[in-house]
């Protein structure tokens, strides 16, 4: 989450390259005002903010982890149902082949053993030819007895995990309901806090906001920490850049992932789809699984990612920004790779070449601008 309400507390870590929040009072501010937010200072106001806001989008990422657990489970519970079906139909045949035997069996009985109608028999080679077909009958009835009793377990050990993918399913359900309870609570702390402010106070601390994050991006980019000379994107890097970049404008909305409205993984995560790559869904494990990359070595493309907690991802753009869905209330735009308290940077595609001849996407107007003023209806978590 960032933008113009950005984390103005940051410093660059010199030899990591990474942001570490300061202490709100560590910050000049203007003088508190009275009003409905109380007395408290601008700087006090903007510092919970902050905290809320990085609440809610740590709550969106768990959220968006079980609703990707849940699509999983479902996608199992749907194959093993599948197969399950599958099973019944073919024990079904086998229980009728295994009538059919049973009732050819009982039709001919005979109290004579085969020895003893070979001994009998007129014609002995065309007794000897029946046991011949006898015994490869009752080979055939063997067989369909084994194969009844393997499908039977079959289905049985399909319907036991069947059944626990269903109350597996029901488990992450019930559990995601309570992930979206408590977004829905950390979003309406960020609606109250707002709502308490008049408009002076609003003004104020997205002005100290701003200010903050000119601060830490210029402390950055003064740091070296970012290559001096251009780097190029991959192919498939250069593919998910644009992708993003044409969502410019569109809302963040908790939770989503495209078309029409994204939250910060959701655009990170759909922009290398289709780019051909697909990578985990949360910010936490785009952090945890992807390959990391030195901050000296970034190029367009790759994810940058923000707080201890790997709760936010952004893409970088080149020369020091980044395309992001900052937070509720917001929209994807571009933003100083500052603007957030930095974790670390990962790659998608490691072992792919710069594409030769890169030319960065041409930005829409106004990619820089737009008001990060917070919860908005565009933003409002849903019910369902």
């Amino acid at each position: 989450m960032s933008g113009r309400l950005v984390r103005w507390v940051c410093t660059v870590a010199v030899t990591g390259a990474l942001l570490t929040p300061l202490p709100a009072s560590a910050a000049p501010g203007p003088e508190p005002r009275p009003g409905p937010g109380g007395t408290r200072s601008v700087a006090d106001l903007l510092s919970d903010l902050q905290r809320l806001y990085q609440d809610a989008e740590a709550a969106t990422e768990t959220y968006n982890a079980t609703e990707e657990a849940l699509k999983e489970r479902r996608k199992s519970a749907d194959d093993l149902a599948k197969k399950l079906a599958d099973a019944r139909s073919s024990l079904h045949s086998s229980r009728t082949d295994a009538g059919r035997l049973a009732r050819e069996q009982y039709q001919g009985h005979s109290e004579f053993s085969p020895y003893l109608r070979l001994l009998l028999a007129r014609d002995p080679q065309r007794a000897l030819d029946e046991g011949h077909v006898m015994r490869r009958a009752a080979r055939e009835r063997q067989a369909t007895v084994e194969r009844l009793t393997g499908r039977e377990k079959k289905a049985d050990t399909l319907a036991t995990k069947a059944r626990g993918a269903l109350d597996e399913q029901l488990r992450l359900a019930e559990r995601q309901k309570k992930e979206r309870d408590a977004v829905q609570g950390r979003l309406k702390e960020v609606e109250q806090l707002l709502a308490s402010l008049t408009a002076d106070q609003l003004a104020d601390v997205a002005r100290l906001e701003a200010q903050g994050t000119t601060r830490a991006q210029q402390a950055f980019m003064a740091s070296g920490a970012l290559s001096s000379t251009g780097r190029a994107p991959s192919k498939a890097g250069d593919e998910a850049l644009s992708y993003a970049v044409r969502q410019i404008g569109k809302p963040y909305v908790w939770g989503a992932e495209g078309p029409d409205s994204f939250d910060c993984s959701g655009l990170t995560s759909q922009a290398w789809a289709h780019a051909g790559r697909v990578i985990p869904r949360t910010s936490q494990e785009q952090w945890a699984s992807l390959p990391r990359v030195p901050m000296s070595e970034l190029r367009p493309g790759d994810l940058v990612i923000y707080f201890p907690k790997a709760t936010h991802v952004a893409m970088y753009l080149g020369d020091g920004m980044v395309v992001q869905a900052p937070r509720p209330g917001a929209r994807v735009k571009v933003s100083p790779i500052a603007a957030n308290p930095l974790l670390g940077a990962v790659r998608p595609d490691p072992g792919s070449s710069p594409m030769p001849g890169y030319r960065p996407p041409t930005l829409p107007e106004g990619a820089k601008a737009g008001a990060d003023t917070g919860y908005g209806a565009a933003g409002a978590p849903g019910g369902g």
